[in-house]
């Protein structure tokens, strides 16, 4: 926001800037003028049409709304959309920052503890022990932020349900002003916030781009970064540990088969689709799940037995917490310590919010 636009809104009030938040975005919905009746129904509000038609004249007066003919309702001026865009991306930047630091913070905690938590279970056990960091499967849009790196780049901050943040650069071959930058944000966030991956179809691409005309490829790459920012995470953090406890039984200390489980554990590539079995977003596995033997989805633990736990540290973050050893295992005891562990990780993950 300039320095000219920042004084000019400093003579505004809050409840000002309500009513003239309120006629932009029932204008933006409507495209006809807005009266102090239709304001007035605006729930946060609380004010009677007298006082938002006083309101309204002095936001007129101040060139920040219109009245485009006589005994009709007031549209917004350029300057009203002005306020409004620079309100609006302020309030976004903000958000976006402080979810990124609140993102960090947690992800740092969150990994100590899991990684405690996975040597915690190996020796309570003595069995082998994996947890997945949070695999966050919430898949619609909240937030599209596009900011200029430099005359040649765009950053794209796209925020997804879950508080998941993502960042894409932008290669742009012509240079773009403000105005033109803050229109295409605004396009994007009014067409996309709230949509699922499924939802944004050819018919909503094809509008968008028509709309932003000459800068259609723009918009093009900003909804491909959007799909892959939907998608769910492929690079998913496993801890395991205790995985030489399997030594301990007979069964399982035949030289190949420990080799191939001693291999799973270290590659984690098949813990990654036990993972994703259990985490996914038409998983119904949200308790306590037991593979015995040829259940076990990973052929080379199908002479083991597997016992998982889903946590949900918030909604749509999702992890899993599983033992792994001999099919005598002793049952009742480990469920009853992932059944623990799953309980307190979702209450560390509360009291740290």
């Amino acid at each position: 926001m300039s320095s000219a636009n920042r004084k000019k809104k400093m003579l505004l009030d809050d409840r000002k800037i309500k009513i003239l938040q309120a006629i932009i975005r029932n204008y933006l919905e409507t495209g006809e003028p807005v009266g102090s009746r239709t304001i007035s129904k605006f729930a946060d509000l609380n004010l009677s049409s007298a006082t938002i038609r006083n309101e309204m004249a002095d936001l007129e007066e101040m060139g920040y709304i219109l009245q485009p003919h006589t005994s009709a309702g007031r549209i917004p001026s350029d300057q009203g959309y002005r306020l409004y865009v620079d309100t609006m991306m302020e309030e976004k930047t903000r958000e976006v920052d402080e979810l990124k630091e609140t993102l960090l913070e947690k992800a740092d905690k969150m990994d100590q503890v899991l990684k405690q938590a996975a040597k915690l279970l190996a020796v309570n056990t003595n069995y082998a022990s994996m947890i997945s960091a949070p695999n966050y499967r919430r898949n619609k849009l909240k937030f599209i932020q596009l900011t200029k790196v430099d005359q040649n780049q765009l950053l794209a901050v796209i925020v997804v349900e879950g508080n998941v943040i993502k960042n894409h650069i932008l290669q742009i071959a012509d240079r773009l002003d403000d105005e033109t930058l803050l229109k295409l944000n605004i396009l994007l966030n009014t067409h996309l916030n709230g949509l699922a991956i499924e939802e944004i179809n050819l018919g909503i691409i094809k509008a968008l781009k028509q709309q932003a005309g000459t800068y259609s490829a723009i918009v093009g790459e900003v909804i491909e970064a959007v799909g892959e920012a939907i998608k769910a995470d492929d690079d998913l953090e496993i801890y395991t540990s205790g995985a030489t406890n399997i030594f301990k039984y007979p069964e399982l200390a035949d030289h190949r088969k420990a080799s191939e489980l001693i291999s799973t554990f270290e590659e984690k590539q098949l813990l990654t689709e036990l993972v994703n079995e259990n985490t996914g977003i038409d998983s119904k596995a949200t308790g306590i799940q037991v593979y015995i033997g040829n259940e076990t989805p990973i052929e080379s633990m199908k002479d083991c037995s597997i016992v998982t736990a889903t946590y949900e540290l918030d909604e749509g973050m999702r992890g899993t917490i599983g033992i792994i050893g001999p099919k005598r295992m002793d049952y009742d005891k480990v469920v009853g310590i992932l059944k623990s562990l799953k309980s307190q990780l979702e209450d560390i993950y509360k009291n740290k919010a």
